[in-house]
């Protein structure tokens, strides 16, 4: 039959086998807040835990020492005692609270908070966006209670002291441990750990000390701002429970496409078709600008794709002098169908330039026809 060999809960703790009783208690205490879950999280930590609790409940038992010292083990199945955690003892997490505090907060809440910030989207179109402007915005938001100025209680009326934590907002609870008296405090369960009681809330907000409007504000967007971009206007975001102070209000700036530019940055980018004889021959063309009307010269022999910059007359810089550029995008048009005489001088533009030009048959069957035809050896 195989024995059973017995803890040794001396070298669990990491105490010599005559360590007294206050040693014994400050080792336990060390390793505890090591392996403390909010300090460790290793899943092993976890479990060496346990075995420290373990050791600890038998090492400061003079009985189930004594039981350790004659080589026994009192948490062993038929070792006299119990299983561990067994006896008066309350839960570890009561036990870790006496070490590391619990997150209960000390003393009465206050019903009067900050509060949250808010958004609103605006759409704007590009002129608008370029040049900056004041909007006229409407928001819903959390606002005073004008019926009782925040405070939550109907008219005339005041809150009254909660008697079951006596305004402290918290209650505390006394438990016995094998450390000894264990103080634990937690939120009043009467008044939710605000110390008071509302027993008239008022009519309006319902003791929230807030009610829900619409506001109409104005908003002024400078000149420069892009897509995405957010004004933040302070104070005028949520208002705070039992009154408190209002959160901020950020607009956020959508722009709308335009019908001719499309932006990048501080640049603007057009397209602007010119006829091939026009790049051919170099022309001057007029073009509306977001504020202005801007004459381009289209060189001689301009090629499809080219681009012609217009400096400073983009969109304005938001922090700092001056404007982006506009960027104009040539477009070369070919012409689709030629009148007899136009494809007569083309040719005879090709001649003087020495371009052949293979002509292209008009018989029925067009292009393609004249193509086959070749391969088959007709014509």
């Amino acid at each position: 039959m195989r024995t059973q060999v017995a803890k040794d809960y001396y070298a669990i703790l990491g105490v010599r086998r005559d360590a007294s009783a206050d040693e014994i208690k400050r080792a336990y205490r060390r390793l505890a807040r090591q392996l403390h879950p909010d300090v460790n999280p290793d899943p092993e930590a976890h479990e060496k835990l346990k075995e420290i609790n373990a050791a600890y409940e038998v090492l400061s038992d003079p009985k189930k020492r004594e039981i350790v010292d004659l080589g026994g083990d009192p948490l062993a199945p038929g070792g006299g005692a119990g299983p561990a955690g067994a006896g008066p003892f309350v839960g570890f997490q009561d036990i870790m609270d006496a070490f590391f505090g619990n997150a209960a907060p000390r003393g009465p809440r206050s019903r009067t908070r900050a509060g949250s910030d808010a958004i609103l989207r605006l759409e704007l179109d590009l002129h608008e966006t370029a040049f900056g402007v004041e909007a006229p915005i409407s928001v819903d938001t959390a606002v005073l209670c004008q019926t009782c100025e925040g405070a939550g209680t109907a008219p005339g009326t005041h809150t009254m002291t909660c008697d079951t934590c006596g305004g402290r907002g918290e209650i505390q609870t006394v438990q016995r441990t094998f450390l000894g008296q264990v103080v634990s405090s937690r939120p009043c369960p009467n008044c939710q750990g605000y110390g008071t009681l509302i027993p008239h809330p008022c009519p309006k907000c319902g003791g929230d000390g807030r009610v829900r409007a619409r506001r109409n504000l104005t908003v002024k967007i400078p000149a420069g701002v892009e897509d995405g971009m957010r004004i933040r206007l302070a104070g005028q975001g949520e208002v705070g429970p039992g009154g408190g102070p209002a959160g901020d209000l950020y607009v956020e700036i959508h722009e709308r496409p335009h019908d001719i530019f499309s932006r990048k940055g501080d640049d603007l980018h057009c397209r602007v078709t010119v006829p091939m004889t026009a790049a051919a021959l170099g022309t001057r063309i007029t073009i509306k600008t977001l504020d202005s009307e801007e004459t381009v010269d289209v060189r001689p022999g301009t090629q499809p794709g080219a681009v012609v910059r217009l400096r400073g007359k983009g969109v304005p810089h938001l922090r700092g002098n001056g404007r982006g550029d506009l960027h104009v995008h040539l477009d070369v048009r070919t012409p689709t169908k030629l009148t007899s005489e136009e494809e007569r001088l083309l040719r005879e533009f090709a001649r003087l330039r020495g371009e052949e030009v293979a002509e292209i048959s008009r018989q029925k069957g067009g292009f393609f026809s004249a193509i086959r035809d070749a391969f088959n050896g007709q014509g």
